[in-house]
């Protein structure tokens, strides 16, 4: 058996996306189940995980179940010690375990008020008083932890990056004030390509949660603006295999991306490439410019 871990939809369930997090960038070996939040399925799904009934939900190799964000990561830290999920050094690793810990319990304001849209970026949102002393008391633990060298809190990723990262796409969606550090840092989380998969992925999925949108303009997404890409039929791809499962190439899963025509095994594939084709190591590295350098 593999680590199975079922999440919500990518689009807004954010403790979901910090399970993930942690997975994708220490890449540790799992499988996805997507279970759909707010639908009449949803505790049928879960039913077979009693008694877990919130999502992100791990179900470890040997069956046990651990489901709270913090208890997986805790978990995957305590199961993969070579990877260093929390900071080496124990100071920082202290550190991160107390602002971890205060970001895993607190913050209702920002998160009643704002809650995680990735579909969404507006313009004009007025924050609360009590949203405006959640923001501040964020950028206090952000300075805090120190902001390492490769531009992560402790300096390489870790456990707290994965537990701030939805916080960094409120500020986001919301257009939310902060000052530059804090900003820099937004904007990092927003480039780091784990999370554009993740997005590219929620942007294609079918469900819709109209209820968190707002009767606000919108702007584009802050993050890096993806490579102009869409999907086409009827030209010769560059490929014959897909580039993330090696089957063969069909004829209604072509996608254009910079002229270049990359084929893939299924329409999914291609979607989730056509919404941020830089996300995609393996798609990019089969366009002609990218490949000669």
């Amino acid at each position: 058996m593999r680590n199975l871990l079922l999440i919500g939809d990518r689009n807004y369930s954010s403790w979901s996306l910090r399970a993930w997090l942690v997975f994708e960038h220490f890449g540790i070996d799992h499988e996805i189940r997507r279970v759909h939040l707010d639908s009449p399925e949803f505790v049928a799904e879960l039913a077979p995980f009693a008694p877990a009934r919130t999502v992100p939900l791990l179900r470890l190799p040997g069956g046990a179940l651990v489901y709270d964000t913090l208890a997986i990561a805790e978990t995957l830290a305590e199961r993969y010690s070579d990877l260093a999920l929390w900071p080496a050094e124990p100071a920082a690793r202290a550190r991160a375990r107390s602002i971890v810990a205060e970001m895993h319990a607190g913050f209702g304001a920002l998160r009643d008020t704002c809650p995680m849209n990735l579909r969404r970026s507006y313009v004009g949102f007025a924050p609360s008083e009590a949203v405006g002393r959640d923001l501040a008391r964020i950028e206090t633990l952000w300075d805090y932890a120190g902001f390492g060298g490769e531009g992560w809190l402790f300096g390489a990723y870790s456990i707290a990056d994965a537990y701030f990262a939805p916080i960094a796409t409120r500020i986001a969606s919301y257009d939310l004030p902060v000052g530059p550090a804090a900003a820099a840092y937004v904007a990092r989380q927003l480039a780091d390509p784990a999370f554009r998969r993740w997005r590219a992925i929620g942007l294609v999925e079918p469900s819709c949660h109209v209820d968190c949108d707002l009767d606000l303009p919108e702007r584009a997404w802050p993050g890096p603006a993806p490579l102009a890409a869409r999907a086409v039929e009827g030209v010769p791809p560059l490929n014959i295999l897909c580039p993330f499962s090696g089957q063969p190439v069909v004829p209604e899963a072509l996608a254009e991306i910079e002229g270049a025509v990359i084929g893939f095994c299924n329409t999914g594939c291609r979607d989730k490439v056509v919404a941020d084709p830089e996300a995609w190591p393996a798609a990019i590295a089969l366009l002609p410019a990218r490949a000669t350098g």
